[in-house]
């Protein structure tokens, strides 16, 4: 039978990604959802290609827009607006594969529905870890959900550990896991020039095809700390166990260290079609539309150890994961709004990170008991960098 499909954030780069794994395997997969929030004319497009029983978009405005131009390309799609909406697609009984691709804090409710509803979880949003951490992991487990990540890194590891491997008893045969970064487009930039630094030039990164968001996030390497956190909870091992290396050439997508000596990676061209396709067709493997990686062509493969004066972000998700309660929430949600203010030319490149190690200084850490209170912490932490931003 064919799996059917919920992608939430097709319109985004891995949404359009999944999609262009999906049309090659027409006899394995259907669509069965997608979900959208502006993006309407992009989104129209692509339920004129797949014809999905449902489409949702961000409200009712956009909402109207969509069914007037799906009346003549795919009039059997039904059209939604709103959050609870993005939920209800996520959970519903008709289909069975839920791709998590809803940059930010948005995303952590439809995901978290998916979970709930036992569905096989292809996680590319980091903030349903971040921000939730072991809400999410039992709603997987309480559930019996699947949960496959998305990230080229963490899918690395996961194809490197053992098919034994269990998180609940994690550590007994790995030594560490090593997360690659390429550096970003600054790696060599002279620190003393980083507060020059324009949104245009941090969006374009050497090696991946990515959103704006998540591309300044590489360029202060807070992507790679907010990866050791979703680590953290996804293989259960301590921070201590999981490291970072530099890798500008980003063939070695990560790699797991065992207690042996043995170090495995995976490696492959930098394109996210190749983990997607693994998490789709999982355990079996299926072709992704990506060319082979051609190892005397790549000549040579560099490491180094993160600069964390050059990259304080990092080190800043290292000691929101070492205090627990709420600062990973606290971090995540001021990088939020630090980025969105540079990408809007209301601060600097550099205020990003000191934003952030203000606002994890200033805001008391909560105990986290419910998702309620993962949306306050996130809440507070937003409206502080908010407040914080406007005094610059």
């Amino acid at each position: 039978m064919k799996k059917s499909l919920c992608i939430l954030g097709s319109t985004g780069s891995i949404g359009v990604s999944t999609l262009d794994v999906v049309a090659r395997h027409p006899d394995k997969y259907q669509v069965f959802a997608l979900t959208a929030n502006t993006q309407v004319e992009k989104l129209a497009a692509q339920c004129a290609q797949f014809k999905p029983e449902l489409a949702v978009v961000g409200n009712e405005v956009a909402a109207q827009t969509l069914r007037t131009l799906l009346q003549s390309k795919s009039p059997k799609t039904q059209v939604l607006a709103g959050a609870a909406a993005l939920c209800d697609v996520a959970s519903a009984s008709a289909c069975d594969t839920v791709m998590a691709a809803i940059v930010g804090a948005a995303g952590l409710p439809p995901t978290l529905a998916a979970a709930k509803a036992g569905k096989k979880v292809l996680l590319a949003n980091k903030e349903a870890l971040v921000m939730s951490g072991q809400l999410f992991i039992d709603a997987v487990n309480a559930n019996a959900a699947t949960l496959l990540p998305i990230d080229s890194e963490h899918n690395a590891i996961f194809q490197c550990l053992p098919p034994t491997f269990d998180r609940n008893s994690a550590g007994r045969a790995v030594h560490k896991i090593i997360l690659t970064a390429s550096g970003g487009p600054f790696l060599q930039r002279p620190l003393n020039t980083l507060d020059d630094v324009t949104p245009e030039q941090a969006v374009a990164h050497p090696n991946w095809v990515m959103g704006r968001k998540i591309s300044v996030d590489s360029a202060t390497m807070m992507n790679k700390g907010l990866e050791v956190i979703e680590a953290h909870w996804l293989f259960g091992l301590p921070a201590e166990q999981i490291d970072v290396v530099i890798h500008p050439q980003s063939v070695i997508h990560s790699m797991v260290s065992y207690a042996d000596g043995s170090v495995l990676a995976q490696l492959g061209n930098p394109d996210m079609r190749t983990p997607i396709a693994f998490s789709l067709a999982y355990p079996e493997r299926v072709d992704a539309g990506v060319g082979h990686l051609d190892l005397t062509k790549v000549m040579q493969l560099n490491f180094h150890a993160p600069d964390f004066a050059r990259f304080p972000c990092l080190k800043l998700a290292y000691q929101a994961l070492a205090a627990g309660q709420s600062a990973s929430i606290n971090l995540n949600a001021s990088n939020e709004i630090a980025v969105q203010a540079f990408l809007d030319k209301k601060i600097g490149f550099r205020m990003i990170d000191q934003l952030l190690s203000k606002v994890m200084d200033d805001l008391a850490l909560v105990k986290i008991n419910d998702i309620e209170d993962v949306f306050n912490a996130d809440r507070v932490a937003r409206s502080y960098t908010t407040a914080l931003i406007g005094t610059v």
